[in-house]
């Protein structure tokens, strides 16, 4: 990146982003049409990159009027009617078509899209899994013999992410607003005091949770005291004030647990997104709820009923001529919907002073007309930067939460073999830049510590998990709450016995010397001698190491663990689909990657590090910020499998 406080030329910086966005989607296009066109679809499904053996059950109308098929298992290849072992989860962009009689070997996605039809997966249950497709292709879907579904990568984020560049790209310097001039360096901060306790606007304020510490206050007084950006540097506070105000995140995850954390204070609330995506306890606040049961939302439910009634009857009919008479009646309910769902959504969101969404979300046509006073951006630090602008290109004021400490967000083009970005529009690329690097790296790079406040205290890690992290990356200024500083697993609100697995916060498991050697799908020569592409390209697995996991498992429930409190994280996807079996084994318990677990807790964390080699390569977990990712995951308590 530019060096630190030097103004950034703007058309450069979204030329340059325009670019890397457009290696990083190809590279996922690439990768999944390799593995597609070399690997047999249950192979796929074993990845967690497919489901197989699949048939229509029903057919329905949902948000937005697109069609939501459901799909559950062949009757012919699976007597217990369960979906097999996969990855696929809501949210995901599939493609559901017609599934190969034998391999699906030199079957590229672009040939498969035009047998099937793309959509969003809205529910995935233990017999079913159901998928909004895409305006227009139900009718083209082939969905009445056996199907399968496949992930794509999502092109819809990119498509925002780069609208939003574009826009960026092409404004004029009259268009810049303060935030923008000072979120390129074009202009500096407006000044905020030191000691914010006495000041006359945020030094008294009533606080929605009395219970928030020292620090919490401070970065809240400084986040609503600063008058275009402050850096929170950890977990987010709000309160209660009298502006509109956006909240965003990069994951349904992330802007969930704020909902969450707000519904209690009765605030009034609208979460963007399928209810379908978002967690249980706060699909109420969703707009598509909200819809069906406010006022406004009753005139739309008789078209809606209409459309249900239209979609029962496609099954019902053998005559081509009759079935196409059906689509085009339920193209033309599906416009009439449409048009009253807006009119409704647009009267519920404007009528909201908190909305909360995604970050590519917010991009969505529910608030193409909408202005906020604040936009908060939560987990900063996991989004990529393209991303955050979705939200704040109308922004007057911006709150960025996250710990630019851990986990950088996912980027798969880095290490791949695409040309190096060259905006196309001629103005010159912005040397060493990388998807990589985020709006709050670069933010505190450009403005230094004057726009940031710390949170000193945490409430997830045992003081003795919590030393190392604070030490080597945090100045020791970390603090461990009096709530989780001296808490073990055998002082859970139920029975556990108290043994060396339950009595001690951290249990490191030492392997080197063991026969524990990492290996990697490359090592598989009949794959090689084929030339298929690797499932997880060179990602390392350890059979060894995946059986200690497994043992101490046995051992924490064995002495009453619950599974529903235990999680393994692995950074490797291979590791992941080698411990995959143990879902099925102890229902409850969750299995993930580093970066799919961040953000979550549990209080018994297993972390398999997998890596066990002669020459002692780590590879990316020598990177400090992956390492710090998983030290903070755990509550209470963590296991280490380590090599």
């Amino acid at each position: 990146m530019p060096s630190t406080r030097e103004p950034l030329d703007i058309p450069s910086f979204a030329g340059t982003q325009l670019a890397l966005l457009t290696n990083e989607l190809q590279t996922e296009i690439d990768e999944t049409s390799a593995l597609v066109s070399s690997h047999a679809p249950v192979a796929l499904q074993r990845a967690g990159l497919a489901i197989t053996n699949l048939v229509l059950s029903s057919q329905r109308t949902g948000f937005g009027g697109r069609t939501v098929v459901e799909l559950t298992s062949d009757s012919a290849t699976s007597s217990l009617g369960c979906l097999p072992e996969h990855g696929i989860r809501t949210g995901d962009i599939v493609l559901v078509t017609e599934q190969p009689a034998g391999s699906a070997k030199k079957r590229e996605i672009r040939e498969l899209e035009g047998k099937g039809a793309r959509g969003v997966v809205v529910k995935v249950q233990r017999e079913t899994v159901s998928v909004a497709l895409d305006e227009g292709k139900d009718e083209d879907a082939r969905l009445n013999g056996r199907v399968w579904i496949v992930k794509l990568a999502d092109e819809v984020t990119y498509r925002r992410m780069n609208r939003t560049m574009e826009k960026l790209q092409t404004m004029g310097d009259g268009e810049y607003t303060s935030l923008i001039r000072v979120l390129f360096g074009l202009s500096s901060p407006s000044p905020v005091g030191k000691d914010l306790s006495k000041d006359e606007q945020v030094g008294k304020l009533e606080w929605l949770d009395p219970s928030l510490n020292e620090s919490q206050k401070d970065a809240v007084r400084f986040a609503l005291a600063s008058r275009e950006v402050a850096l929170i540097h950890g977990p987010p506070g709000l309160v209660k004030r009298k502006q509109r105000v956006l909240v965003c995140g990069p994951s349904n995850v992330s802007v969930d647990n704020i909902v969450e954390r707000l519904s209690p204070h009765k605030v009034p609330i609208v979460r963007l997104g399928h209810p379908a995506r978002l967690l249980p306890s706060v699909v109420n606040h969703s707009l598509d709820v909200l819809t069906h049961t406010s006022e406004a939302g009753a005139i739309v439910q008789d078209v809606r009923a209409e459309m249900d009634a239209k979609q029962a009857s496609i099954k019902k009919t053998k005559s081509g001529k009759e079935r196409r008479s059906i689509y085009a009646d339920l193209k033309e309910l599906r416009k009439e919907y449409r048009e009253r769902e807006r009119r409704c959504v647009s009267n519920l969101v404007g009528g909201s002073k908190v909305v909360l969404a995604t970050l590519h979300g917010a991009g969505g046509f529910q608030l193409q007309r909408e202005k906020f006073d604040v936009v908060i951006i939560d987990e900063a630090s996991q989004a990529l930067e393209a991303q955050c602008w979705v939200p704040l290109l109308s922004a007057t004021k911006v709150v960025c939460a996250g710990d630019h400490l851990q986990l950088p967000p996912t980027v798969k083009s880095i290490n791949s073999k695409v040309k190096p970005p060259q905006a196309k529009d001629g103005t010159k690329p912005v040397k060493g830049m990388t998807l990589e690097t985020t709006l709050f790296d670069r933010l505190l790079a450009l403005h230094g510590s004057s726009i940031k406040r710390m949170l000193t205290t945490q409430y997830r890690m045992h003081d003795k998990i919590m030393r190392f992290p604070s030490d080597e990356l945090y100045h020791s200024l970390l603090v461990a709450a009096d709530s989780v500083k001296s808490r073990l697993l055998k002082d859970l609100e139920y029975e556990v016995e108290d043994n060396e697995d339950t009595g001690e916060p951290v249990i490191f498991i030492d392997t080197q010397g063991g026969d524990f050697p990492e290996k990697n799908d490359e090592d598989d020569k009949d794959n090689v001698k084929k030339g298929k592409a690797a499932l997880h390209g060179d990602s390392k697995s350890n059979d060894m190491e995946a059986a200690l996991v497994r043992q101490h498992i046995e051992r924490l429930v064995k002495a009453g663990v619950r599974p529903d409190d235990i999680a393994v994280v692995t950074p490797y996807n291979a590791q992941l689909a080698l411990l995959a079996p143990l879902k099925a084994q102890y229902p409850g318990m969750e299995l993930g990657s580093v970066d799919g677990f961040q953000g979550r807790e549990k209080e018994a964390v297993i972390v398999s590090l997998v890596r066990s080699n002669p020459d002692g390569e780590v590879g990316f977990l020598a990177e400090k910020r992956r390492l710090n990712g998983e030290d903070s995951t755990s509550k209470r308590w963590q296991e280490m499998a380590k090599c």
